[in-house]
């Protein structure tokens, strides 16, 4: 698989030089359920900022927001965040997923969006961003089951989560895009560990799982060191 740090822009090594960077998707990127760091994104936007690299980091999360979603606002999004001298982003970091997964209404009932109808879009996307910039993609975190529904109509569990989780992964790596499995990391870890990173709505981080999804995503390529 190729990694980010032999991936180059305009001839140059990602780490050689300040990026601009884009972290697009959902609530995971947006940072909901942090009142203290504000999530990963902020989180790595602050190191980056005390620190030699001096990224600039832009957050284009949105609660709720499924693949199909992302994939409408990604140009328009990418575009106007280049900044000096008409320049566009030199990186995309998505998360996006977990929205596509849940069964309505019960947990029998059909899932948001469908595994067909999301392998079509999650692909699509994927293209989509890779025509824009080099991209990277953090995966989505297990959910706690016993904490559902959410909003009394989302059923979210752990099975779909790992089969939509499957296919994005399959998907970055067959375009050799970094893929972050944050769902097998947490899983690996045991049920008491993970619900003690998870807010009480049982879908998002609380401030110690943004903490940790920080500490991970930092250190997941030389560029986040």
């Amino acid at each position: 698989m190729q990694t980010l740090d032999n991936l180059t822009l305009n001839n140059q090594v990602l780490s050689s030089q300040p990026l601009r960077i884009i972290a697009i998707g959902d609530s995971l990127v947006y940072g909901y359920g942090d009142k203290e760091g504000g999530g990963w994104v902020e989180r790595l936007r602050r190191h980056w900022m005390n620190s030699p690299q001096d990224h600039v980091l832009y957050n284009l999360g949105i609660r709720g927001d499924r693949t199909s979603q992302v994939k409408k606002r990604l140009s328009l999004e990418f575009s106007y965040r280049g900044e000096i001298r008409n320049k566009y982003p030199d990186l995309i970091i998505m998360s996006v997923g977990v929205n596509d997964t849940p069964r309505l209404g019960h947990n029998q009932g059909r899932n948001q969006t469908s595994y067909e109808q999301f392998s079509v879009e999650i692909n699509s996307l994927l293209d989509q961003a890779q025509e824009l910039a080099p991209v990277m993609f953090v995966g989505m975190i297990p959910v706690d089951e016993d904490k559902m529904p959410f909003l009394d109509c989302f059923y979210f569990n752990l099975r779909d989560q790992y089969h939509y989780k499957e296919i994005t992964k399959q998907a970055c790596q067959l375009r050799n895009i970094p893929y972050l499995d944050t769902f097998d990391l947490w899983m690996s870890r045991g049920e008491n560990w993970r619900k003690s990173q998870m807010s009480p709505d049982g879908l998002h981080p609380n401030v110690k799982g943004y903490e940790t999804l920080f500490q991970e995503i930092q250190q997941w390529q030389p560029i986040f060191s």
